[in-house]
């Protein structure tokens, strides 16, 4: 049966090709698939010029199969069940068959960016995500979600289609977007078409609209200049053209002095513009021309243009230049080197934006998609040749602002001072692209897009009404029910803080948004100035967090995954510290990882980071009370969602409007009760000021990934700090991070071998004063005790000679490497400072020469030296003193002799001393006087001889005092005498014979 189209539908239609703009059909139904035919011949009835081109994007498989074949095989199945009458032709078939469709997989949607089609189709709406709505709708010119599962891990498995009802909200209010069911029958929802009217033509005499006069009248003033002339014929519209001539204005100038930006949303054609441009310059004789993207991959289009430019200027493909291939399979064929012979041997080469290194010879440096390049690495990649710069600035890339907000802010200041100062500084133009390619501008379904996945949020960062001090801010919790709910007010207030997002991260993309809204375990807080409430206006954000929550994982689990070595998605911070330390208790810890967190860029190094940080970690430590004391937990309602609603009324019937009974967007930490959590963790691109900014608030390190980023030439680092909660049992961190730091100090000399010194200090932390220990402390626990087993007696001669300033530092080299690691281990407890340890890192960890350390330290040869072999001399000293007491412990130690004190004083003995010399004294003087031995001197019948012997002689006595008498013994005492001598000596002969007798009888 036939049925008459609304003419509403073929108005919109009508409207959408006679001003370029798009326009977009929901069809709800099990017959949807029917109504594409009708759509495209309404649509090729309207575009007389071609039959529109078809993608027809799906997720795995089509009903019927885009093989001729396979098709044909399915049909004839589908006759032989009685699904199809062999009589009747199937429009649907005849479609298909009909050519012009371009089948993509959703996984494979990024082959098509760059393309343009007449007509997308969307199927498996089920499997539709924000980043896929993007990418297909943007390949268009003008003329019930369920991809949870991403979302969900084992302690969060509820999610809430948050993203669903917010995405169906939002077709009710884009004025090209019709939702019908599958007999073209338009639905309530879309009321906003009643009263659409068709628009009159914008066209002159020749049918060209005003635009396309300009750019017209461009192409015919250029038509004799060359290069420009031949290039700017590609030019689709007038912003393209301009930005072209402005290129080659600096190719030309061939001062090599300038730089300049340009900056498109995407779908403008800048890489086009780009590609032209290259092309020019190979014709103006430039020789090396270098091109960087994030990868080879996202210059297809340039280079694509730079062949379409040969073309124009005549140059042939195999006799004027050869295009290279990239070897690598993942990099599909990408371009990524054309070198040209006509005039002279040149080239166009790509090169990774970290291989600065390799610009020593470039004269033009083209940086494409520079804003998805970290902001270091576009500083290092300017230099004293000509620089194009171009970025997208909004779009589904979503890539950040960092570029637009700093780069090209630095850019312009120095041009502006060299304009007034000397000639020799730097010029800087910037350029826009406003004008699409594919459609024109204003076109409405630009607008919905950008609305609903917060893409073109560049004029949604607010100028703050002040800057409070940080301890004066507090955090608030969001509610995303309310954030998600398409009011007015909720909406401005997210695209304000998905504006901090993009202007404070170097990467972003539509899925993000979803992510926030439906997944579980995420929770979103701000930091806002003091509230004044009289004023009914929302307050400014300084500051967002975005948290997810992970952990309260089972055993069972844990150990499933260790022995597969396979992490699930979810929870990367469990899995990853399991992985790590093979530890099976962690992951059942329960915890929260920092998912964002992004300051205004006008309140940049306040505080403001670190006060929403410090915040939270008080409120999951349990430090903020609850207002309400009953510890009875709230058991909330889920309210009935829009999506759930619709099931419960027909198509034609059902009012979708946003809900009302919505519960307050912005809660208090006092008045919500916090997660019972064990620590806190983050994961981010390991920068120095990041780390410093973490390590400052005790988060401790205990991953870092090998292998750098691609795209930023970042490590990931993750960072974990302990919570002290009440209620849960505090867990230790610290053995892992010394674990975590004792395999860093070894992998320094190998894949974090060219890291910053800087950086490496910081993770490392050091101690390198020694001040407070004392000498004899130094061989406590902990500190080096004995070098036997490390350093041999010819190695302490080497050093000995070396810090004697007798041999060179090569002597010494291989010792380096030990007694690094030995002092970074704290074994050495030497002082050092902060430039002496780095010099020591750099040539002992990372086995650095002198040389690479000059440029990196930015100090003379002789000064590295000099602090070097200071370090030596310290080492030495210290060294010195163990070994001479661990010689001196081998020496034979002397026999202590034992003192006891007398049992008799010193007084008492000499008094019993003195005693017996008196006795003894007396007892000789006693014999001496005995009479009978003094009668044998007497002087016997004598005495008148002697008195006058002493009468003669008195007068003349000798001086002696001697007088001598003649004496006259009797013969008888002589007899006497005789007798007792031989007496005497018998008896001395009998003593002797006796002992001679006693000696031999011992002898027996």
């Amino acid at each position: 049966m036939r049925k008459k189209v609304d003419e509403r539908i073929r108005t919109l239609i009508s409207n959408g090709v006679k001003n370029r703009h798009r326009s977009m059909f929901v069809i709800v139904g099990d017959k949807s698939r029917d109504q594409i035919v009708n759509l495209h011949y309404m649509l090729s009835n309207e575009v007389k010029k071609s039959r529109p081109t078809v993608l027809w994007c799906y997720k795995d498989k089509l009903e019927l199969s885009s093989h001729k074949k396979k098709r044909a095989k399915q049909v004839k199945k589908m006759m032989q069940r009685g699904l199809l009458d062999p009589e009747k032709v199937d429009p649907f078939s005849l479609f298909v068959e009909s050519g012009g469709l371009t089948y993509c997989l959703y996984k494979d949607s990024e082959r098509v960016l760059g393309n343009t089609f007449g007509m997308c189709i969307l199927q498996d709406f089920e499997a539709l995500t924000p980043n896929l709505l993007a990418r297909t709708i943007e390949t268009v010119e003008g003329g019930g979600l369920d991809v949870h599962d991403r979302f969900r891990t084992e302690s969060h498995s509820k999610a809430t289609g948050r993203f669903n009802e917010r995405f169906l909200l939002s077709l009710a209010s884009c004025k090209s977007c019709v939702v019908m069911d599958d007999e073209l029958n338009i639905l309530p929802i879309s009321s906003h078409v009643r009263s659409i009217t068709p628009v009159p033509v914008k066209e002159d005499s020749e049918g060209i609209s005003e635009s396309q006069r300009e750019l017209k009248d461009l192409k015919e003033q250029l038509s004799d200049a060359f290069p420009v002339g031949p290039l700017i014929k590609k030019c689709c519209t007038l912003d393209q053209g301009n930005a072209v001539a402005t290129f080659l204005d600096a190719i030309l100038d061939k001062t090599l002095r300038s730089t300049v930006a340009l900056l498109a949303a995407r779908g403008r054609g800048k890489s086009a513009a780009l590609g032209l441009s290259i092309s020019g310059a190979i014709a103006a004789g430039y020789s090396n021309i270098f091109v960087t993207a994030p990868s080879p991959e996202n210059l297809r289009t340039l280079f694509e243009f730079v062949c379409k430019g040969f073309d124009q200027l005549d140059y042939k493909e195999h006799i004027d230049y050869d295009v290279q291939k990239s070897s690598d399979p993942s990099l599909k064929k990408a371009t990524v080197q054309i070198n040209i012979y006509k005039q002279h041997r040149q080239t166009i080469q790509y090169i990774r934006p970290h291989e600065h290194e390799k610009l020593s010879q470039v004269e033009l440096l083209v940086v494409d998609e520079a804003a998805a390049i970290p902001l270091p690495v576009v500083k290092s990649l300017l230099g004293p040749y000509l620089v194009f710069l171009s970025s997208t600035v909004n779009g589904y890339e979503g890539t950040g602002r960092s570029l637009s907000l700093k780069l090209l802010q630095q850019l312009e200041e120095q041009s502006q001072v060299s304009a007034k100062g000397p000639t020799s500084g730097r010029l800087f133009k910037k350029i826009e692209l406003k004008e699409s390619i594919r459609y024109a501008s204003g076109d409405p379904i630009e607008s919905w897009l950008h609305g609903l996945l917060c893409l073109d949020i560049t004029n949604y960062i607010p100028k703050l009404n002040g800057l409070p001090a940080p301890s004066e801010c507090d955090l608030y919790y969001v509610n995303r029910d309310t954030l998600f709910s398409y009011h007015k007010d909720s909406e401005l207030f997210l695209q304000r803080m998905m504006a901090l997002y993009v202007a404070s991260h170097y990467k972003n993309s539509p899925n993000d948004l979803q992510l926030m809204a439906d997944a579980p375990a995420h929770h979103l807080f701000v930091l806002l100035g003091p509230v004044d409430e009289s004023k009914n206006q929302l307050p400014d954000i300084l500051c967002v967090i975005q948290v997810c929550l992970e952990g309260k994982i089972s055993r069972e689990s844990a150990m499933k995954s260790l022995s597969d070595g396979h992490q699930p998605s979810g929870d990367q911070i469990p899995w990853k510290f399991c992985e790590q330390f093979q530890d099976t208790v962690f992951p059942s810890l329960s915890g929260a990882r920092i998912v964002r967190i992004a300051t205004h860029p006008s309140a940049m190094k306040i505080g403001y980071g670190s006060q929403a940080v410090e915040l939270l970690t008080r409120y999951y430590e349990g430090q903020f009370a609850p207002i309400s004391e009953l510890d009875v937990e709230d058991v909330e309602t889920p309210p009935l969602r829009v999506t759930e609603a619709a099931e419960k009324v027909s198509l034609l019937e059902e009012s979708i409007k946003p809900r009302t009974d919505l519960p307050h967007l912005l809660v208090h930490l006092r008045e919500r009760r916090p997660e019972k959590l064990h620590y806190i963790g983050v994961s981010f691109g390991l920068t120095l000021d990041l780390f410093r900014f973490w390590w400052k608030h005790k988060f401790a390190p205990f991953y870092i990934g090998h292998i750098p980023s691609a795209v930023t030439g970042e490590h990931t680092c993750m960072v974990l700090k302990s919570l002290k909660n009440d209620e849960l049992e505090t867990s230790d961190f610290r053995p892992f991070y010394l674990d975590f730091r004792r395999r860093f100090l070894r992998l320094l000399g190998y894949s974090f071998r060219t890291m910053d010194y800087r950086l490496a200090m910081s993770i490392l932390d050091p101690k390198i004063n020694y001040k407070d220990v004392e000498p004899k402390s130094s061989t406590a626990d902990g500190f080096l005790r004995s070098i036997t087993d490390l350093l041999s007696p010819y190695d302490m001669k080497r050093l000995e000679a070396y810090t004697s300033s007798l041999a060179d530092f090569h002597m010494i080299l291989d010792l380096v490497p030990t007694l690094s690691h030995l002092y970074f281990q704290e074994k050495l407890p030497v002082t050092l400072t902060g430039a002496q340890a780095s010099i020591l890192l750099c040539i002992g960890l990372q086995n650095q020469d002198i040389s690479y350390i000059e440029g990196l330290m930015k100090l003379e040869r002789q000064q590295i030296l000099s602090l070097f072999i200071k370090v030596m001399k310290k080492f030495h000293k210290y060294l010195y003193a163990i070994a001479s007491e661990g010689l001196g412990s081998t020496l034979p130690k002397p026999k202590e002799t034992l003192l006891e004190p007398h049992k008799i004083s010193v007084d008492d003995d000499l008094n019993d001393a003195a005693r017996k010399v008196e006795d003894g004294m007396r007892s000789n003087s006693e014999g001496s006087l005995d009479p009978k031995l003094l009668q044998q001197y007497a002087i016997g019948d004598r005495d008148a001889d002697f008195e006058n012997a002493l009468q003669n002689g008195g007068a003349n006595l000798p001086a002696g005092g001697l007088v001598s008498v003649k004496s006259s013994r009797h013969k008888m005492d002589k007899g006497k005498q005789r007798e007792n001598h031989k007496s005497g000596e018998k008896r001395r002969k009998n003593e002797h014979g006796s002992n001679s007798k006693s000696n031999k009888k011992k002898k027996h």
